[in-house]
């Protein structure tokens, strides 16, 4: 089996390691249930989520609302590339009322929540969710390969333009440097992009409409 490098895992185990008295937020999607498979919560580091309402583009918003309610305590963002951007206007905001929040954008080029089961249930017929997507790309993709598009935003220059500051990941003894740099980050948002794999999945899932006695608990490999 194939080692994996820079995963969701490794990255919130980091959280856990990095961060004593926090609130973490996420968005909605995979970078929401890996947040609840692997973070540790307690009294002193508190969770706030949209559960199971959809509501892509919550997590900065409701960091914004829980800095200003706890402004000494560490406010960190768990959101993917898709769900970040629904609501990324808001670093104006944020940059404005000089507040210090950690933002771990979970970049894999996909709204990846729908990818996956796209990719499980319906035989890869990916549509709709491949955030490189040109007008230009063959009319059948199933998989990413090296002559894809640029991905766009490039997320470290366009918070940087907000005045935020910007700190790309792409390997896994980058994530506590990087993680240490957004600690002493004062005064704007210090926005960390982790470039995963692109069909990283969440596991174990239920398929949908099965019992969890079905469920699929490892990634069958085609």
């Amino acid at each position: 089996m194939k080692t994996k490098g820079l995963t969701p895992e490794k990255i919130i185990r980091e959280i856990n390691h990095a961060f004593d008295h926090a609130m973490i937020a996420t968005d909605v999607g995979q970078n929401q249930l890996w947040a609840t498979q692997f973070l540790e919560l307690s009294d002193k580091k508190q969770l706030l989520t949209s559960g199971g309402l959809g509501t892509m583009g919550y997590g900065f918003p409701a960091a914004i609302g829980a800095k200003i309610g706890n402004p000494s305590k560490d406010v960190i963002v768990i959101s993917g590339d898709g769900g970040m951007q629904m609501n990324i206007q808001e670093i104006a905001t944020a940059v404005c009322y000089e507040l210090p929040i950690i933002v771990c954008i979970f970049n894999n080029g996909y709204l990846g929540n729908v990818r996956q089961w796209q990719e499980m249930f319906f035989d890869k017929h990916y549509s709709s969710t491949c955030m490189r997507y040109r007008k230009s790309c063959p009319n059948i993709c199933n998989s990413p390969t090296e002559r894809c598009p640029e991905y766009t935003p490039d997320f470290t220059k366009l918070e940087e333009s907000y005045g935020a500051k910007g700190i790309r990941v792409t390997k896994e003894n980058e994530i506590a440097a990087a993680f240490e740099t957004a600690k002493n980050t004062l005064k704007v948002p210090a926005v960390i992009e982790f470039m995963i794999e692109p069909e990283e999945n969440v596991m174990p899932i239920v398929p949908p409409g099965n019992a969890l006695d079905d469920t699929t608990l490892e990634r069958e490999e085609h």
